[in-house]
């Protein structure tokens, strides 16, 4: 995947000699549900994944490194089956002005769930042909724009970053439905608990004397004769 900087960083992966892949972390993932044609229960989940990535940039052999940070850009589609749904679905959250929003609920789809484990950084490698033609250009949320401080450099450049990114993910599809669980009624306490006392003599009394601890067992408790002992 290619790695995308704003405009400042971008001028040390120009003059860079060689980076190294430091940390990656999953910003966000965006997700879109849509029912596949002529497949009534399927439904396609196209998810893209934004990974802060985290390199060491080494302007020169000799030189220290320098961290900068990017943005990779993954896209997965899934096809699972989520049921059908013949009934419109209202909710109490919204209010009189909230129409459109109750327009969306009444459509009764499932919603579609991603969870992701910490990204593993495999490789890294800068490149100095231009970028490949057929990447796609995708656009970066405003939100994360905001958290680099500026846009990104999406046209070609004279060096681009590509790194390698392994994850595991688990992709589900959620939907209310009706269950009967048994219900029962309140259990009221009918016996009320004793009050004790904190006095430590009275608790004492209460405890039964240990005859045990004073005469030892008997051959016939220590279970002697089931294992064929024999007495001296």
């Amino acid at each position: 995947m290619r790695v995308y900087f704003t405009p400042d960083r971008q001028q040390l992966i120009n003059e860079a000699a060689t980076v190294k892949i430091r940390n990656v972390e999953v910003i966000t993932v965006y997700l879109d549900l849509e029912s596949v044609p002529f497949n009534k229960g399927f439904y396609s989940v196209d998810m893209t994944f934004f990974f802060d990535v985290a390199l060491d940039v080494y302007c020169s052999p000799t030189s220290g490194s320098v961290q900068v940070n990017g943005i990779a850009v993954f896209n997965k589609k899934v096809i699972l089956y989520g049921s059908e749904g013949n009934v419109k679905m209202f909710s109490s959250d919204c209010g009189l002005d909230d129409l459109e929003v109750q327009s969306w609920a009444c459509r009764a789809l499932p919603k579609a769930t991603v969870q992701v484990a910490e990204p593993v950084a495999l490789s890294a490698r800068v490149c100095d042909c231009p970028a490949n033609p057929c990447e796609i250009c995708c656009r970066i949320p405003d939100c994360i724009c905001r958290r680099y401080g500026s846009d990104f450099v999406m046209d070609p450049v004279r060096r681009t970053v590509y790194v390698t990114i392994g994850i595991f993910t688990i992709v589900q599809i959620v939907r209310n439905v009706q269950m009967l669980i048994p219900a029962y009624d309140f259990c009221i306490p009918e016996k009320e608990c004793e009050a004790t006392s904190d006095d430590p003599c009275e608790l004492f009394r209460r405890i039964d004397f240990p005859t045990d601890e004073f005469f030892p067992p008997k051959s016939g408790d220590c279970g002697c004769e089931d294992r064929g002992c024999r007495q001296r």
